[in-house]
């Protein structure tokens, strides 16, 4: 979940294609593509090859803003490749081994906004489709406070405490060296070392016991579940932790700022007591949790929203109940299940906002058909309606459209084709789709195999059209 903000679609780095034998020629290798493809961030993302892992070793120093990072990324060439590029923006990379033999490097300094930026590595020997090998990136730097042109933080946020790490649409570059785009998902480990006193947090699991040298501290997560790149956190601040169980043991652990006023903690504690009680709810309705842990990081110098971080959301200065729903419920749709696109990010906001009024419904608050009717009585004049959730734009990437038209759409679904269609739809769609990565034609099609019916035209109107849809 993010608030609205202003997202500009940056222009792609260019790289001189490099002398290459005739097309005819075996042995002919190509530069990989420093662009993920997606039209709202072409700058995001790179072609080539693929993730499977990320391990990386951090060292933060609140006092300076300093971040010296040392990333080990399994990967596996899809093309023949001379060349490939990484996302790396406002740090600068001092060494990479290629199978631990140096590599010749080069970075491209981002556009004018800020964003893009590429470290492109020349590959000897160059790397062939279908082999597997290690990078290790050595680099650092002052990843600063970066703002989108909306004047929201975003990314690798240094905070007076330490650091909060929000990283979408496309921020994950602004910490370490990655393929910046959702359909490359991977494991991660990491190793946090901050000064003796904070926590360092990160997704997944803890892995052994803190240890501590010459004043400074070094935490180690494991996150083993697939993750796209800008679900994955580091945020390193001044909590207290607590930890519980929920459905079937599943470990929750939860940290709160120590600084929270007493309202703002009395509030967060109450919603994430919830959230055994919500997962217990959301797996009626999507199944079975689908990673190996939850819990949180609610954050009093944050970032302004809240983000659904892959097993521990963050949450700006307080944690309230529907916020919570909101940001579990992205477990599965929106983690598990991640859209392809940008375009497509009425599937994770939508849904996730059709979950949290499936909640409070549940509640005993307003019910699902109020929470459409509030909304459908929006005048068509909004921006609510002229917005089309299937397709956006990256300036209202997360437009009130996204959210509450989005889950409008699912409401007027559920209504076309009747209650026991619309739930096997939500559940087949997170259970045939878990770990993968979804676009919208996806959801019309598996929605009309389980409602046998037709139903272009009513995506058409709720989903696609610049305007308030009038037959429903």
């Amino acid at each position: 979940m993010r608030r609205p903000l202003v997202a500009t679609a940056v222009a792609m780095a260019l790289t001189v294609p490099l002398l290459a034998a005739p097309p005819a020629l075996a042995d002919r290798y190509d530069p990989g593509s420093t662009s993920g493809g997606d039209p709202y961030f072409p700058a995001a993302g790179n072609g080539g090859y693929d993730v499977s892992h990320y391990d990386l070793g951090l060292s933060y120093d609140p006092a300076t803003g300093r971040l010296d990072g040392t990333a080990v990324i399994s990967l596996t060439a899809t093309a023949d490749l001379d060349s490939f590029s990484l996302d790396l923006r406002r740090l600068t990379a001092t060494s990479v081994l290629v199978d631990g033999k140096r590599a010749t490097f080069e970075q491209l300094p981002p556009d004018g906004s800020g964003l893009g930026g590429e470290l492109v590595v020349r590959t000897r020997p160059k790397l062939k489709a279908g082999s597997t090998h290690t990078v290790t990136v050595v680099y650092g730097g002052v990843p600063g406070r970066p703002v989108d042109s909306g004047g929201e933080l975003y990314g690798f946020v240094s905070t007076p405490d330490g650091a909060l790490v929000a990283s979408e649409p496309e921020g994950a570059a602004t910490w370490f060296p990655v393929n910046d785009v959702p359909t490359d998902k991977a494991t991660y480990d990491f190793r946090i070392t901050v000064p003796e006193g904070k926590t360092a947090i990160a997704n997944g699991e803890p892995v052994g016991t803190p240890t501590t040298t010459g004043g400074r501290t070094t935490f180690v997560w494991r996150a083993s579940d697939p993750m796209a790149s800008y679900l994955a956190t580091a945020s390193i601040g001044d909590y207290t932790t607590t930890t519980s169980t929920g459905p079937h043991g599943l470990p929750i652990i939860d940290f709160v700022e120590r600084d929270l006023t007493a309202a703002a903690r009395a509030q967060t504690l109450a919603s994430l007591a919830l959230q055994p009680r919500m997962i217990t709810f959301f797996e009626g309705i999507y199944g079975p949790y689908p990673f190996t842990s939850y819990g949180s990081i609610v954050d009093d110098d944050g970032v302004g929203y809240a983000l659904e971080t892959q097993t521990r959301p963050v949450y700006s200065r307080t944690a309230s109940e529907t916020t919570v729903a909101h940001e579990l419920a992205h477990q599965w749709v929106g983690n598990s299940v991640t859209l392809e696109q940008w375009r497509d990010i009425w599937l994770n906001e939508g849904f996730a906002t059709y979950s949290q009024w499936l909640w409070t419904e549940s509640r005993g608050g307003a019910t699902v058909q109020q929470r459409f009717d509030t909304v459908y009585r929006t005048a068509a004049t909004s921006t609510l309606w002229s917005v089309p959730p299937g397709d956006p734009g990256a300036a209202d990437l997360f437009a009130r459209s996204t959210y509450d038209r989005g889950a409008a759409a699912l409401q007027a679904l559920r209504v076309e084709i009747g209650d026991p269609a619309f739930f096997a739809v939500l559940r087949a769609w997170t259970t045939e789709n878990a770990d993968g990565n979804v676009t919208t034609a996806d959801f019309v099609a598996l929605s009309e195999r389980i409602s046998g019916q037709q139903l272009d035209a009513f995506f058409q109107a709720w989903i696609y059209a610049p305007v308030k849809p009038t037959s429903w």
